[in-house]
């Protein structure tokens, strides 16, 4: 029988455009050493905690996240968890993108020669159903769109719906089960969760 899924999503800390509030998307930027800081204090945070499996995305703030963290050795580098892919988009902020496509926002598009809503929705669900099929605690280290997105597949509501969701640098939610309905445990947590 497998342990209960309870999945620990871990947003990367600051980049230079998580504070201009640039897409960055698959541009690969190092955390700055604000955010350094905030992955080491996301490390006490998880001081003590065991998980069963801990999956990364391929991108530099993630994978310098989970090894400030402590959990890069234990981890699988996981292709499908890497930031929407924004393609025209990146490096752009919502004003500038506004100001080209009125009424513009990452939930309603277009990305030009990027990643659509439902292409990066399908590879939320298929990390879930991998998560689903081994069960147990796991770590996944990654990004804000992604994460946001990925919470939407795993509660089962349309991927737009993850505009509800914000998430800070750093942050740590927990997704796990109320009832035996999949549930939000714990949202935007910096300190001690366990």
């Amino acid at each position: 029988m497998l342990k209960p899924l309870e999945i620990w999503l871990i947003r990367h800390g600051e980049t230079e455009w998580s504070l201009t509030g640039q897409h960055s998307g698959r541009y690969d930027l190092p955390l700055t050493p604000h955010g350094e800081d905030e992955a080491r204090a996301t490390a006490a945070a998880l001081q003590g905690v065991v998980f069963d499996q801990v999956i990364c995305s391929p991108l530099q703030r993630a994978t310098r996240t989970c090894e400030l963290t402590g959990f890069l050795p234990q981890a699988r580098i996981e292709p499908d968890a890497a930031e929407w892919d924004y393609g025209d988009c990146t490096s752009f902020t919502q004003d500038q993108l506004a100001e080209k496509y009125p009424g513009w926002t990452i939930w309603n598009g277009p990305v030009p020669n990027g990643e659509s809503i439902e292409q990066i929705s399908a590879r939320a669900r298929r990390v879930i159903e991998r998560l689903r099929a081994a069960g147990g605690r796991t770590a996944v280290f990654a990004h804000g769109h992604f994460l946001r997105i990925f919470t939407t597949q795993y509660l089962g509501l349309e991927p737009q719906r993850g505009r509800h969701f914000a998430l800070e640098t750093a942050a740590i939610c927990i997704l796990g089960s109320e009832q035996g309905e999949p549930a939000i445990v714990a949202w935007n947590r910096k300190g001690p969760v366990a």
